[in-house]
């Protein structure tokens, strides 16, 4: 029989350290956009600013009036609820893969290691993450930090936690962690910029996760994912291996072929909900007319994934690294381009 899939942990924190915020299956306009009267505007004043403002005073000691100036300075951003509106994971999977599996982004990750290939090593020997999975995530992030946002992240998320209704309560917690963030490093909240979604630096951490998993790598006494590839690979190497990642196995996925009708409904689409997941043995993939095209153990367990490709639907098996992966970015989607990434990054070395 089919089981949810489980891993403790990891479940756990794709609940609360999720990187990117997680995209969704179904990507509709949201029907209470950013009123054309707020656009561009001061966000202080507002009644549900101002119950945020009370609520960092009484559960963080921040001082009102500095929070207001801070709010004061800060506007709507409308161009945020749209872009959020059209992320690249609504794309099928043969769309997508033609913005991340490009020579520019390959040969790009073969200079990023060779240019950073004793943090890599450092960062393997620590938390088992081979380098061009570390690689590839930052590739797929930001281009190797080439492009880490032009939003102030304040901005990005206040929008969001204001005008964003369907995603509201994630991203004033995001907001509430930016906040102490920044605020513990001494930084200007209205200085770091990020995605329109509030990611931020070269592995493009949410705020929440900047605080829980973020770590200083090189050892300088600053966290920083900005500018610093030193820590951004740590705490990509970090944030996997917390996630569940297998340094003694490091196998993500592998093609297979399925026929018969004994498995259309085990596919595992959603990620954001980790029940929804059958796991099953290769072996027992087998039995229902799935089997992989690369030898691997009958008995490891793996999800079975089908991704609209360019010539047709294509099938996968996918492993315990691959679900470790999905937790940096709740989309199939995205932990397969990293996959596809890493190993062309491999093989180009």
């Amino acid at each position: 029989m089919s089981k949810p899939y489980a891993f403790g942990a990891a479940v756990l924190l794709s609940a609360c350290a999720t990187v990117t915020p997680p995209v969704e299956a179904q990507n509709t306009p949201v029907t209470a956009a950013v009123d054309s009267a707020r656009a561009g505007q001061p966000l202080a004043g507002r009644p549900e600013v101002r119950a945020f403002v009370r609520e960092m005073v009484e559960r963080h000691g921040f001082d009102a009036a500095t929070l207001d100036r801070t709010f004061a300075r800060a506007r709507t951003r409308p161009e945020i609820i749209e872009a959020m509106d059209r992320p690249a994971e609504a794309k099928p999977w043969s769309a997508y893969r033609k913005i991340f599996l490009t020579e520019k982004r390959i040969q790009g990750g073969v200079d990023f290691m060779r240019a950073n290939a004793a943090a890599l090593a450092a960062a393997q020997t620590r938390y088992g993450v081979p380098p061009e999975f570390v690689t590839a995530i930052i590739g797929v992030e930001t281009l190797y930090g080439g492009n880490t946002g032009k939003y102030a992240v304040f901005e990005a998320l206040a929008t969001l936690a204001f005008d964003y209704p369907r995603r509201a309560d994630y991203f004033r917690k995001e907001l509430e962690q930016f906040l102490l963030l920044v605020r513990d490093e001494g930084i200007d909240p209205l200085q770091p910029k990020g995605s329109y979604a509030g990611a931020m630096g070269l592995a493009q951490f949410m705020p929440s996760s900047y605080r829980k998993l973020a770590i200083d790598f090189d050892g300088d006494g600053h966290r920083n994912l900005w500018s610093d590839p030193d820590d951004a690979i740590g705490s990509v190497a970090n944030y996997l291996a917390a996630s569940g990642w297998k340094r003694s196995d490091p196998l993500v996925a592998v093609p297979a072929r399925a026929e018969g009708a004994a498995w259309p409904n085990l596919v595992s689409s959603n990620f954001r909900q980790p029940k929804s997941l059958t796991r099953l043995s290769v072996n027992d993939w087998g039995t229902r007319g799935v089997r992989p095209l690369a030898a691997v153990d009958g008995g490891r367990g793996a999800l079975l994934l089908q991704l609209d490709g360019e010539a047709g639907p294509e099938t996968w098996l996918a492993f315990d690294n691959f679900y470790a992966i999905t937790r940096y970015n709740l989309s199939a989607l995205y932990a397969m381009a990293v996959y596809q990434l890493g190993d062309e990054i491999r093989r180009r070395l």
